[in-house]
Formats: C-alpha cells, sequence, structure tokens
C-alpha cells in the first residue's frame, strides 16, 4: 500500500534528488518519478488526506475528488511520456525543472486552501520560465525575461485577490466563488484567466513557447494553461462572463495561426483556442460542461504534446522552424508525418480520436443549455483548427515546394514517446468510456450518433476543399504578426526612458551635487587646517558643540 503524500513531493523530491544520479543515468531515472506520482494518484481515496492548523488557519495541501483525481492523472502520465521524449537530453537543469513544473502543477490540483494553491502557482511560474531559458538563445532570453514578469505580475493578482478573500472570511478554504460575488472573487479571476492565456491576457503564451527547449515546449504545452483551467472548474463554475471570453478565445487563436510563419507559434495560438473551449464550458456550469471541459483538457494534453513532439522533431532533425524554410522532405521522416497527423486528426476532431469524443461534448452542453450562438462559433472555430493544424502545417512543413532539405536521423525515443501518445489519442477515441468513465460527474453520453459524425464529415471535407483551393494564399510569410505583446514591447523602453530613466538622472544629479559638496567641505576643511585651526580657543569649539546640542533637544522636543 502506498503512502498518502503529495504527488507533487514525489516530483519535487525528484528534482532534487536527480543531480545525485550518475549523469548518464539520469535521463532514465526521469521518468520514473512522474511514473510514481501516477501509481500514488489513483492509489490516495477520495477527501481530506492532508491538513494542518497554522497560525489560526487550516491549510489542506492533500485533497482528493474525482476532479483532482483526473488532472492529476494526465500530468503525471505526460510527465512520464515527455520524459520519453528527452531520453536523449543531458541537461540536468532542464529536467529539474521539468519535474519542479510538474509538481506545481500536482500541488494546485490537490490543494484545498488558498496558500497551498499558490505555492504551487508560483513553483510552475519560475520552473516554466527555466524551460524556456534552457535553450540559451538571446531570443529565448528575452521571452523568458518578459514570460517571468508577465506570471509575477498575474500571481500577483492572484495573491491580492486571496488577501482580500481572506480578510473577508477568516479561511483559507477553496471555495466556490458566485458570480460578480466581490473584488477579491475578480482579482482570482484575472490571476487565473493570465495563466488560462485569455485575450488581451495571452500574448506570453506564443511569445515563449516557440523558442523553449524542444522537450520543455512539450511539458509547457500540457500544465500552466490547464491547472488554469481545473482552477476555474473549481472556484468558477457557472459564470456567464466565461461563455463570450471562452468563445473569444477559441477564435482569436484560429484568426492568429493564419497569421503565424513559425510551426511551434502555429500550435501555440491553438493552445490559446483549444482552451477556449474548456474555458466556455466552465462559464455554462452545467454537469455535462464541466465533463466536457474536464474530458477536453485530458485529451488536449494528449494531442498537443504529440504535436508539439512533431514540431520538435523538423526542429531537432534540420534546424529550421518556419514555413518559409522548410517543406519537400516528407518522404525522409514517414513515420513523423504519420504520427504527428493523428495529433492533427485528434486535435480536428475527427471520428476515432480523442478529439472527437470530448470536443463533442462541450458543443452539446452549450446547445442543451441554450446557448446557441456559443456552440455555433464554437463548431465554425474547428474549421480553423484543421485548415491550420491539420492542413496548412503538415503541408508546408512537409511537402509543399522542395528546399532540398535533408533531415538528421531522429533520436529513436523522440519517436518512441511520439508512438506512445498517438496510441493514447486512439485509444480514447475508438473507447470513449474509457475516459467517460473517470470524469467528474456520471454522465451517459453517446459521441457516435448519424447526426453528428454527418455534421462532423460535412465540416472536415469543406474545410479541405476550401484549403486545397487557397493553399497558395495561406502559405507562410516571413513576417511578424503584431499581437497585444505589441503593448509593452514598445511600452518597456518608454516607461524605462521616462521612468526609470528619470529616476536614475535624479538619483545622479543629485549623486553629483553630493560629490560636489563633499569635495567643497574638504577643500575648507584643508584651508582652515592651514590658517590654524588647530590653534582655536577651546571655548570656541565648546560653544559651538553646546549650541548643535541645544537645538537636537528643540528638535527633539517638538517631535514629542
Amino acid at each position: 500500500m502506498l503512502p498518502e503524500l503529495p504527488p507533487a513531493l514525489v516530483l519535487w523530491l525528484g528534482a532534487a534528488a536527480l543531480p545525485l544520479v550518475p549523469r548518464r543515468l539520469r535521463p532514465a531515472v526521469f521518468p520514473l518519478f512522474p511514473l510514481a506520482a501516477l501509481a500514488l494518484v489513483w492509489a490516495l481515496p477520495e477527501g481530506v488526506l492532508w491538513s494542518v492548523d497554522y497560525l489560526g488557519f487550516r491549510l489542506v495541501p492533500l485533497e482528493v475528488d474525482r476532479m483532482s483525481r483526473l488532472f492529476g492523472t494526465i500530468f503525471t502520465l505526460i510527465g512520464v511520456l515527455g520524459g520519453v521524449y528527452a531520453l536523449h537530453v543531458r541537461d540536468t537543469g532542464q529536467q529539474a525543472a521539468a519535474l519542479l513544473y510538474g509538481g506545481g502543477a500536482l500541488a494546485v490540483t490537490f490543494a484545498g486552501d488558498y496558500l497551498s494553491l499558490f505555492l504551487g502557482w508560483e513553483v510552475m511560474a519560475v520552473a516554466s520560465a527555466a524551460l524556456v531559458w534552457a535553450a540559451r538563445t538571446p531570443e529565448a532570453s528575452a521571452a523568458g525575461r518578459r514570460y517571468i514578469l508577465v506570471h509575477l505580475f498575474g500571481g500577483s493578482l492572484l495573491l491580492a485577490g486571496i488577501a482580500l478573500q481572506v480578510a473577508a472570511t477568516g479561511s483559507l478554504a477553496l471555495t466556490p466563488f458566485s458570480p460578480g460575488a466581490s473584488a477579491a472573487a475578480w482579482l482570482v479571476l484575472a490571476g487565473v484567466a493570465l495563466n488560462a492565456a485569455l485575450p488581451p491576457l495571452h500574448a506570453w503564451l506564443p511569445d515563449a513557447y516557440p523558442r523553449a527547449t524542444v522537450t520543455g515546449a512539450v511539458f509547457l504545452s500540457a500544465y500552466t494553461t490547464k491547472t488554469s483551467v481545473y482552477v476555474l472548474a473549481t472556484l468558477f463554475a457557472g459564470w456567464d462572463v466565461l461563455i463570450p471570453l471562452g468563445v473569444i478565445m477559441a477564435l482569436y487563436g484560429v484568426v492568429y495561426a493564419v497569421l503565424a510563419n513559425d510551426i511551434r507559434e502555429i500550435l501555440a495560438y491553438h493552445i490559446i483556442s483549444q482552451v477556449g473551449y474548456m474555458v466556455a464550458a466552465v462559464g455554462i456550469g452545467t454537469e455535462l460542461a464541466l465533463n466536457g471541459a474536464a474530458a477536453h483538457a485530458f485529451s488536449h494534453i494528449l494531442y498537443k504534446a504529440l504535436l508539439f513532439m512533431g514540431a520538435g522533431v523538423v526542429i531537432r532533425t534540420t534546424g529550421r522552424s518556419r514555413l518559409t524554410q522548410l517543406g519537400g522532405f516528407a518522404k525522409r521522416q514517414r513515420l513523423a508525418v504519420a504520427l504527428y497527423m493523428i495529433g492533427a486528426f485528434s486535435i480536428s476532431g475527427f471520428p476515432l480520436f480523442n478529439g472527437f469524443i470530448s470536443k463533442a461534448v462541450i458543443v452539446s452542453a452549450a446547445g442543451k443549455s441554450g446557448h446557441t450562438a456559443a456552440m455555433v462559433l464554437l463548431i465554425l472555430a474547428s474549421v480553423g483548427t484543421f485548415l491550420h493544424t491539420g492542413l496548412k502545417l503538415p503541408y508546408f512543413t512537409w511537402f509543399g515546394r522542395d528546399r532540398g532539405i535533408v533531415p538528421a536521423p531522429a533520436p529513436r525515443n523522440m519517436l518512441a514517446a511520439m508512438a506512445a501518445v498517438a496510441a493514447l489519442c486512439i485509444l480514447y477515441g475508438v473507447a470513449p468510456g474509457l475516459l467517460y468513465g473517470i470524469l467528474p460527474f456520471p454522465m451517459a453520453y453517446r459521441p457516435y450518433t448519424v447526426p453528428h459524425l454527418a455534421e462532423t464529415a460535412q465540416i472536415l471535407v469543406f474545410t479541405f476543399v476550401a484549403f486545397w483551393l487557397l493553399r497558395e494564399k495561406l502559405a507562410g510569410e516571413d513576417k511578424i504578426a503584431l499581437d497585444t505583446d505589441w503593448l509593452y514591447r514598445k511600452g518597456a523602453p518608454v516607461a524605462d526612458r521616462l521612468v526609470v530613466g528619470g529616476v536614475n538622472r535624479v538619483f545622479s544629479a543629485c549623486d553629483a551635487l553630493a560629490n560636489r559638496s563633499a569635495r567643497a567641505l574638504a577643500d575648507r576643511v584643508r584651508d582652515l587646517t592651514a590658517r590654524g585651526i588647530r590653534r582655536a580657543p577651546v571655548g570656541a569649539s565648546l560653544a559651538l558643540t553646546l549650541l548643535v546640542l541645544i537645538l537636537v533637544a528643540v528638535l527633539a522636543m517638538a517631535t514629542v
């Protein structure tokens, strides 16, 4: 019988122990820690398992329910598969950061109080930034700085909301907020929405993820945004404002994927789009919708990891990442292309793949709850998903114009990890009951109905025909698309000149004045000494000292 330990602790202990393992064994040992955490997730009974009283508050670092077990399962599972994908990596810092990052996600997932949640939240922010910096390029360095500053700002919003909530309730317990309940609720929501990449707070994601390491991007695609979905489902279910915001996310990500040229940037924008489905489902708030949000988060982590793995193989073997630099080497990477397309079919909602059985639950929940406009727009967003992730990206990456690229052989472990994730995408698509059976609420939903299959087929066929006719116009362009990060990219230098520069000029002026005064005083002392000040009468010195003491006494009395 396994001990009742927080699963996060297993990964954090792994991050501390990994440097003690012989260097050549570290990549193989890495997946063992998330594997042990996965076993622990399923061994833990439901309920409050760890609690402690601290400074008059009850802390609950380990509380298990069906929702947390589902998210804990996929978080640890992707840790194992990501570890297999990274078996060729000999970077202990990157491996430790990935374990810390996954542990932070698990700490949030199983937290029963705000303090435990906030601890995991901040560990995630720092560890994920380390995965961006681990690329060790000037672009990654700058993107990592922007990333950590944005997330520390989001953490500050979350902490401010927590402080107001504790002041109002006297408790740290995680309890759902009533819609529009208080300033505390709105601040917490703002902090969580930033991590969920809700526009206009989203630009950190397509800025940082394409610049992370090839293996680190797999973990980045899994944890931060989906942890936020879990917190939204726990605290903000039924908030109507989330429905239009989620729909905006779903469409916004698709539109910006049109403009992206970097293959991982396209995938990053589609993270925003797919998380939009989950956010809208949380806003709907019915049991069916929350099941849909949880199921789609589970499916999304699998197929998005597979897509980032495929993109990583391209970058690893060619050294290129832009559509305008790629093309014409599909025959040399048949296996990678085939495995990538399984992920592409999954995210596009093809029957027999896991995206079909999870996305359909959300669309159905929107229709059954009377949100017809949201339902139609979410279906429209799925057209864009297939258009760009399922057609544009693979066509211009591996097919299209032959640029004479001869890719290096891909490490076998990378392809093995892709194959394992692809198998799971198919498994859950063929046998949806395996996923439906572990969702938070009992559900008798049937995705494979004739109307649903017919509707899906029509959408996919129409999208493919449209792409084929317009494929030359959809080719990537070697340009940068302006997003909301333009505001702080351009605003930061201005603020630096006006604020930081202004303050520095004031301090420099004060410093110069002090130096001139000190030099003048020293010169005056030397002059007085030269004239024989040391021979001045003792009475004059005593009188001056008494005068100073009297002034000090007067000032002290005035202050009192």
